[in-house]
């Protein structure tokens, strides 16, 4: 009884919370000016097709950084709880059909997950998005063969790159343009719109946030899961 009433007052709570954005809450005709200038930079300034890339990539560059090094933080914390653990509880064995049919699919989710990342300044999705569905293409794997063992040599080295290479290119924008330009993508050409190559390094810092993003958290998976 006393946990019912608990969870109706947590329930009532939210409701009186969110109430005054409900009442307040009213439907915009046009765009406000910071929206219509990030809109209007995206096309004229970035050459990208994909506002929200625009944005996430270059406009709040700094937050993104700051984004994937919580990722790191909690991978490292993963790996810190994990290292003790000396018994396997990898002992399942799958047949020979489902580790080829997984194997397989790897492959097609691995090309969808770069497809994602190297499209974003053109189409939905990108760094995070692509480098998640490359971790579910290792997750799947696991799930398939559970004796399975990755090189975490490997891993630890497209994590490390990838992070480093990330806050090389925001360097090459101050250096290049500005004290103001890290992670511009005007350090390359920004090519013509709607092209594949265009939005300057867009396209490379996405890829790059999709590698650090993918590895990852295919470590904290495979550690999760393993020994």
């Amino acid at each position: 009884m006393i946990k019912r009433i608990f969870i109706l007052l947590a329930l009532l709570g939210l409701v009186l919370m969110f109430l005054p954005f409900l009442k307040d809450f009213d439907f915009h005709q046009e765009l406000g000016d910071l929206s219509s200038q990030y809109v209007e930079g995206s096309i004229n300034d970035l050459n990208s097709q994909n506002v929200v890339t625009s944005v996430i990539v270059t406009y709040r560059g700094l937050d993104t950084l700051g984004e994937v090094t919580v990722l790191f933080l909690a991978t490292a914390g993963v790996g810190f709880l994990l290292r003790k653990k000396k018994t396997s509880l990898r002992s399942r064995r799958s047949s020979e059909l489902l580790q080829t049919g997984s194997q397989f699919l790897f492959v097609l989710i691995i090309l969808t997950g770069v497809y994602i990342f190297t499209h974003g300044h053109l189409t939905p999705g990108g760094g995070f998005q692509g480098g998640v569905l490359i971790t579910t293409a290792f997750l799947l794997l696991i799930l398939a063969d559970i004796n399975l063992k990755f090189n975490h040599s490997i891993l630890l080295f497209v994590e490390s790159f990838s992070g480093v290479f990330y806050v090389i290119i925001g360097l090459f924008g101050i250096l290049l343009i500005g004290m103001n330009s890290f992670l511009d993508p005007a350090i390359l050409p920004l090519g013509n719109f709607g092209k594949l190559l265009s939005a300057g390094a867009i396209p490379l810092i996405y890829s790059i946030i999709g590698l650090k993003v993918g590895s990852e958290l295919t470590t904290i998976i495979d550690k999760m899961g393993g020994e």
